[in-house]
């Protein structure tokens, strides 16, 4: 794939991401071959990209659509970094670098800044995700897991939009906050007894929530009869 398509590939992926391009959108070929000067060839090359990687679906009569946030992708990310990070967090706990400690202390500085902020709500939101991306890619460098993390993030197209969405409710960011502050706790502190909740209620617990649904049930991916 030459650079070309991949920077309209990864445009793409950034529009989706971010729900700039909500699931459900109808993407048209004839309008990205127009927008990037492109023809059809290397357009339908960058759609099949997109859709092996989940964020399209493509179908013969409808065409190309962002893909619908699949809940089952979801369980399955959840619970495969919940594990991961249990595990992380104990090993780093409490033998943490004391130049780790200042990055994460740092991330969490920035994350306060950022919720204190006069910004709009949306930009606000985005760096706040930002930066919760790096408190947990930090987490895995810190402890020699950057393979693992670099693996999780190409399956998180539908966990990364409902961790997005969830972020709307209210107090979120106020919360998220304080369950990182209560990680970096448990690791300096040792406290490795009160991890695996902590995790679980950072990571897994909304999955259980009636708020994705009763509040997001047109972005859902409707399960197949």
């Amino acid at each position: 794939m030459t650079n070309k398509k991949k920077d309209i590939m990864e445009k793409l992926k950034k529009a989706i991401l971010s729900l700039e391009l909500k699931p459900g959108t109808i993407i048209s070929e004839t309008a990205l071959a127009e927008k990037f000067n492109l023809s059809r060839t290397p357009v339908r090359d960058i759609l099949k990209g997109l859709a092996l990687q989940g964020y399209i679906d493509i179908y013969p009569k409808k065409g190309n659509i962002v893909s619908y946030i699949d809940l089952e992708s979801v369980e399955q990310i959840t619970y495969l970094r919940s594990i991961l990070e249990k595990e992380i967090i104990k090993d780093l706990s409490p033998n943490i670098p004391i130049n780790g400690l200042h990055k994460l202390r740092d991330i969490l500085a920035k994350q306060k800044d950022c919720i204190e902020s006069s910004e709009k709500n949306q930009d606000k939101l985005d760096r706040f995700m930002v930066l919760d991306d790096a408190f947990h890619k930090t987490l895995f460098e810190l402890a020699g897991r950057n393979f693992l993390w670099d693996l999780i993030q190409q399956f998180n197209v539908h966990y990364m939009r409902y961790r997005k969405l969830h972020a709307f409710k209210e107090d979120k960011l106020k919360k998220l906050l304080q369950e990182h502050q209560e990680i970096l706790d448990c690791i300096v502190l040792g406290q490795k007894d009160k991890i695996d909740d902590l995790v679980y209620n950072h990571i897994r617990a909304d999955i259980n929530s009636l708020y994705f649904r009763e509040n997001f049930m047109e972005y859902i991916k409707k399960p197949s009869n």
